[in-house]
This record gives structure tokens, C-alpha cells and sequence, in this order.
């Protein structure tokens, strides 16, 4: 799929769809009602499309197979909680400090694996995954393991002169991260389309050629692991506000797969594919959960249609369907 058009504002185009975008933010929480349950479901949601788009930005621009997403993402929940709770920082030092620390240890866990292409770069960063988890598993003194961390407090108020807005209410919780992912879903659109991402897609198509051509591959490859993790370790730090405790479980290895399904299922390698598969392997689950134990089967056999007839991800599929409808317009034009 072409990034160029509209996936992000560059043209009338984009700026219509960025409009578009921010009205269904808006309105969401109105059309959704006052179910509590419900709003968090979308608060869920951003939280898994700020997640999608960080591995996007690995996997899908870049060809780097990363199983270790989780990790970055319990990262940044980890440093900010902590921060918070027991150094007393102020929450958005505390976020920015998590966001920052897991895009370090990506940068770190690059700069040693940067050599592995394929599986041998997944197994790798997915051991990575597993020593974060044991060691947020079983390092008690600071990060109270499977006892976990409780009463974490949601971001504290914004205060415009004499209004404060309370993030303890869900509906503004779910303003402030939709928010703060439309901003990186944007950045990250620009800097697809710019040379940056065509520096990343050679490297994606063909890693040698890529050398041959004088592109130090392994900077980028650095570059494009430190700064999806460090929009993973964003997500983490909104985590812990949202349901209030931290435990290690929520950071296991199988959120990465999660993770992986939302951006294939969306399609690789574009920006509103991350978007769509996070919203359908999000709300999907909790459409299914009528028929009770079903919903699994019902779940698996949608993931494994798609990955069988849509390879490239719903946006693929779209497109395709979007042409085969204008060409079946265009041709009683084109008839003598």
C-alpha cells in the first residue's frame, strides 16, 4: 500500500481524514453511552493502537521481527508506577521517564542483536521478553512481583485557570491517550513519507543492497527499535493509571503476540493497519463474550482467515475490493 496521500496530514486529503479522526474521538464516549465498562474497553483500544503502531514501525517498516514488544511496554508501566510511588515524582516527568527508559534498553537490545535478521533477531528478542518478565517476576524489593503494585493513582489534573480537568474520570482518561496517539500516529505518518521511511523500507526490502548503497543499516535498525519502544514504554506509563494496580502478568510474553496479531491482522507496512487491527482484536473479543467459551473458537478461526486470505491485512483487502468495484464501474463506460 502507498503511503503517499493520505495516511497521515500532507494534503487536503489527510487533513480531511485527521478532521474525520478527531471528530470520532470526540463523539465516541457520547455514542458509547455512560457504560463504564464500555469506556474502558476504549481506553483499552488507544492503549493497543499506540501499542500496534510502535511494532508497526519495527516489523512493518523496517522487516525486524520483534517478539519482545511486551517487554518495552512493562518497562515504561514499571519506571513511571515507581517513580510515582515511591520517589514522589510528578506523573508526567514520571511518564516521560518511562517512555525514555524503554526506549533505551531498545536501543540497548539493538545495538548487541543488531547483526540477527528473521527468527534469529524473534528468538532473541523474545528471550529478552522472558528475562523482563522474570526479573519483574521476581526482583520483590522494588517491584513487588505477583503481589504487585496497588492504588496507583490516574494522572493528576490539568488545571486551565480556574477549571481542572480529572483524569479520574474515563472519559477524559480516554481524551488524554486518544489524544496523545492521534499526535504519535501523525509523527509517525510524516516520518513514513519521508526520506527517513524510504531509508527504512530499502532496509526492509533488501538489507544488503540497502549496505551496498551506503546506508549504515544497523543505525537505523537502532533507531527504529529505540523509538518503537520508547512509544511502547509511552503506552506502559498510562497503563498503571488506568487500572490502578501493576503485576507482572500483564506484561507476559503473550501480549507480544497480541501485539504482532493486531498489526498483521491491520496489515504490515501501513499506518492505518495497526489502527483497524487494534480495534477489531480488541472489540471483537468483547462482541463474543454472548456466547461464552465460543468466542475463542469464533476468535480463532477469524485470525486464521484472515492471515489465509488476507495476507496483506485488512487494509489489502480493502483495497483490492476498492478497485475490483471500480473496475466494475468503469466498464460498462469503456463498452462500445
Amino acid at each position: 500500500m502507498s503511503e503517499a496521500g493520505g495516511n497521515a496530514p500532507g494534503g487536503r486529503n489527510g487533513w480531511l481524514k485527521l478532521a474525520a479522526a478527531l471528530a470520532v474521538i470526540a463523539l465516541l464516549p457520547y455514542l458509547i453511552g455512560h457504560s463504564a465498562y464500555w469506556r474502558g474497553i476504549m481506553i483499552v483500544c488507544v492503549l493497543n493502537i499506540l501499542l500496534a503502531l510502535s511494532l508497526n514501525l519495527v516489523l512493518g517498516y523496517t522487516g525486524q521481527l520483534n517478539l519482545g514488544q511486551s517487554a518495552f511496554f512493562g518497562i515504561g508501566a514499571y519506571v513511571s508506577a515507581l517513580l510515582v510511588k515511591t520517589a514522589g515524582w510528578n506523573f508526567w516527568v514520571a511518564m516521560t521517564c518511562g517512555s525514555l527508559a524503554a526506549g533505551l534498553v531498545g536501543v540497548i537490545l539493538a545495538f548487541f542483536a543488531g547483526r540477527l535478521r528473521g527468527h534469529y533477531l524473534g528468538i532473541a528478542s523474545l528471550g529478552f521478553a522472558v528475562i523482563t518478565y522474570q526479573i519483574l517476576m521476581n526482583w520483590m524489593s522494588v517491584t513487588q512481583g505477583p503481589l504487585g503494585i496497588y492504588a496507583i493513582m490516574p494522572p493528576p489534573p490539568i488545571r486551565i485557570g480556574g477549571f481542572a480537568i480529572e483524569f479520574g474520570n474515563q472519559e477524559n482518561l480516554f481524551y488524554l491517550v486518544a489524544a496523545i496517539t492521534l499526535a504519535v500516529f501523525v509523527l509517525l505518518g510524516n516520518l513514513v513519507r519521508s526520506p527517513i521511511g524510504e531509508t527504512l523500507r530499502a532496509i526492509r526490502e533488501d538489507e544488503v543492497s540497502a549496505a551496498s548503497l551506503g546506508i549504515n543499516t544497523k543505525l537505523w535498525k537502532i533507531f527504529a527499535f529505540g523509538l518503537g519502544s520508547a512509544i511502547a514504554g509511552l503506552a506502559g506509563a498510562f497503563y498503571p493509571g488506568f487500572v490502578g494496580t501493576l503485576v507482572p502478568d500483564a506484561f507476559f510474553i503473550t501480549e507480544s503476540f497480541s501485539m504482532l496479531a493486531m498489526v498483521i491482522v491491520g496489515g504490515m507496512g501501513t499506518m492505518a493497519g495497526p489502527v483497524i487491527g487494534a480495534i477489531v482484536l480488541t472489540v471483537l473479543p468483547e462482541l463474543l463474550r454472548g456466547i461464552g467459551d465460543l468466542r475463542l473458537l469464533v476468535y480463532g478461526l477469524t485470525l486464521t482467515l484472515v492471515v489465509l486470505f488476507m495476507p496483506g491485512g485488512i487494509v489489502q483487502a480493502v483495497g483490492v475490493l476498492r478497485a475490483r468495484l471500480g473496475g466494475a464501474r468503469a466498464a460498462p463506460r469503456n463498452t462500445p
